[in-house]
């Protein structure tokens, strides 16, 4: 038996902690028998003191293990089960893209997906753009798609990872939100509860990453790497360029309908389609769906010329209680802002630099995303046709069309742009897209 006070004091005094005080902590927070004042003080003593990587394995499986851990023994899936998770960023609509994609090669995608935080766009309000579409299908349901269809992108049930909930609300108010081993058992908690066999990592690098500096990123994607390998997944990471928006779009209903562009191949932004490929092609090599790097980006090429993807997204949506005719007629039911027109740049020039996380945020404003977690999301509003970094711009090409629905609105967020972008007479050097990747050797 531990006393929950004496654990702290001993993380207090530097020392480290065994598996088995840091599980009867975690599930003294999941029962309520540890108070929000002893989350906090844990919390803030693992921010300054760290944790070594057995306590970070400990705490990051005492997580998952605190609510129920998906078992998909007994569906006969004929492929491994593979996701990806991303860090976050503007424009980043890899998830809808991807899991399809995936799927159409052969493996299952049990994606559990979070809402936006901050500057970043949330997978799930994106999905709500679609009228009906579930996002908390029961247990039974969320494995009959899985069996089914190959992929159901969903959010977190309150039977998964219910410690991370309360530990987590607690960090948001006492600063220790950005202490690496406390993201790494938030992030992979839930993760590993999918029950997967592999997983990849997307860590944001940039100005509208999460982590500041390129040092931090590369931390955090280490973190990962190396508690997800020990915990038993195999995981890799990509460490990837957010000095731009992602794609061509930032906002909910607009990244809903570039994602299912992309997958028929009416538009794919360049740079949207490098990253989802290299992090599809990752999953595909975990888990064992590809001999090669050439072979899976052929395979990946080769369900989207095809129309497999599309087709498996399509079906997702219809699964997840969608309309069953959304791909075809998407226009049709994603909503659209009142107001749409490009914002120009005040001199011509070359985009040199662009603040990722302004642009966020001048969506956030627009009301495409939430200041507060009781916040509605208007899902018609936010940015398109987006210019890229090393682009010129002039009266005939705009830094993006503003969707809004009020004058106001849009006034606001045209000033927020052209406060975010840098023009100048002379392009950049471009960003690597890719930066890195690190598998479970570099953690070593």
């Amino acid at each position: 038996m531990f006393l929950t006070q004496e654990i702290i004091r001993k993380k207090r005094d530097g020392h480290p902690l065994s598996a088995e005080e840091i599980r009867f902590f975690i599930n003294g927070v999941r029962d309520n028998s540890v108070s929000e004042g002893q989350i906090a003080a844990l919390a803030m003593t693992i921010f300054f003191h760290d944790m070594n990587m057995d306590e970070r394995v400990a705490l990051t499986l005492a997580m998952r293990d605190s609510g129920t851990v998906l078992d998909w023994k007994g569906l006969d899936l004929h492929g491994p089960l593979v996701d990806k998770h991303s860090t976050g960023g503007v424009g980043d609509v890899t998830s809808l893209m991807l899991g399809p994609m995936v799927a159409a090669c052969g493996g299952y995608v049990p994606m559990i997906s979070g809402r936006g935080l901050g500057h970043t766009g949330g997978t799930l309000d994106k999905l709500e753009s679609i009228p009906g579409l579930d996002i908390f299908p029961t247990d039974d349901r969320f494995r009959q798609i899985i069996r089914d269809v190959g992929v159901a992108i969903i959010g977190q049930t309150s039977s998964l990872a219910p410690a991370d909930k309360r530990f987590y609300a607690t960090r948001d108010i006492t600063a220790t939100v950005d202490s690496i081993p406390l993201i790494t058992a938030s992030i992979l908690a839930k993760k590993l509860a999918e029950g997967l066999d592999a997983l990849v990592m997307d860590v944001k690098v940039g100005s509208g990453a999460f982590m500041p500096t390129y040092e931090q990123s590369e931390q955090l994607a280490q973190a990962i790497v190396g508690v997800a390998n020990q915990a038993g997944c195999r995981t890799s990471a990509l460490l990837t360029d957010m000095s731009q928006v992602l794609a061509s779009s930032a906002g909910n209903a607009l990244e809903v309908r570039e994602a299912v562009r992309f997958l028929t191949g009416e538009q794919r932004n360049p740079r949207l389609f490098e990253v989802t490929m290299a992090l599809c092609e990752d999953m595909l090599l975990a888990g064992g769906l590809a001999n090669s790097a050439a072979d899976a980006r052929t395979r990946l090429q080769g369900v989207l010329d095809n129309g497999r993807a599309a087709e498996v997204f399509g079906r997702m949506v219809a699964a997840q209680r969608g309309p069953a005719d959304f791909v075809e007629h998407y226009d049709r039911y994603l909503q659209a802002a009142t107001l749409s027109k490009p914002v120009f740049a005040e001199q011509d020039g070359f985009v040199n630099a662009m603040d990722a996380r302004g642009l966020g945020m001048a969506v956030v404003a627009l009301g495409g995303g939430r200041r507060q977690a009781s916040d509605t999301i208007d899902h018609s509003v936010g940015l398109s046709d987006m210019v890229s970094l090393g682009e010129y711009v002039d009266t005939q090409r705009p830094l993006a069309v503003i969707h809004a629905n009020t004058e106001a609105d849009w006034q606001q967020a045209a000033q927020a742009i052209r406060d975010a972008i840098t023009i100048s007479g002379q392009p950049s050097a471009p960003c690597p897209l890719i930066y890195r990747r690190l598998s479970a050797a570099d953690t070593q």
